[in-house]
């Protein structure tokens, strides 16, 4: 293992432990709404992120990490199915007929399962691999290197989202997870 990885993966193993507590409390039922607030004249629905298109937006990139590593993503891939739905630049939609996402635990267990596989397979990268250039051209112009975009995508990017799942949670009445 190289010294390169060890410093990428560090910070996101303590971020999956966090992501834990962000997802504990969500009822299935409830994870892919919207929040919603009456006023004197309607019914607000806020256009934010929901756990359900959060998660399934992260399970998207797993095999993206291992391919900015120069490895094959084929094994933690996610189903073909899910791209239009939470690719990027997509809306996130309400569903409260649960029609529209994936079960919420589908889309939990895919994403821990594929990003501890990561965690495993990246362990083994030596910094050669992280010092090459970015393979994904929309990428390359921010991150040069393949190993800045990989300690992004695996670090600033899932966090980025968390804060949207912390504060979904105050809306849904769900206390801090910290």
């Amino acid at each position: 293992m190289g010294q390169l990885i060890e410093v990428i993966l560090t910070p996101a193993r303590v971020t999956r432990g966090y992501m834990e507590k962000l997802l504990t409390g969500i009822r299935p039922e409830q994870a892919a709404r919207k929040p919603r607030y009456e006023t004197n004249a309607a019914t607000i629905t806020v256009d934010t992120n929901h756990p359900s298109f959060v998660i399934g937006h992260l399970g998207l990139y797993p095999a993206r990490l291992l391919q900015l590593a120069g490895l094959d993503g084929t094994s933690v891939a996610a189903p073909a199915e899910w791209e239009p739905l939470f690719k990027a630049g997509v809306a996130c939609q309400d569903d409260p007929n649960g029609k529209i996402y994936p079960a919420f635990d589908s889309l939990v267990a895919h994403y821990f399962k594929a990003t501890d596989a990561v965690f495993s397979k990246l362990a083994q990268v030596d910094d050669a691999a992280l010092l090459m250039p970015t393979p994904e051209e929309r990428y390359r112009e921010r991150f040069p290197l393949a190993g800045a975009a990989l300690n992004f995508m695996i670090n600033n990017h899932v966090m980025v989202h968390m804060g949207q799942l912390s504060a979904w949670r105050r809306c849904f009445g769900l206390p801090s997870a910290m």
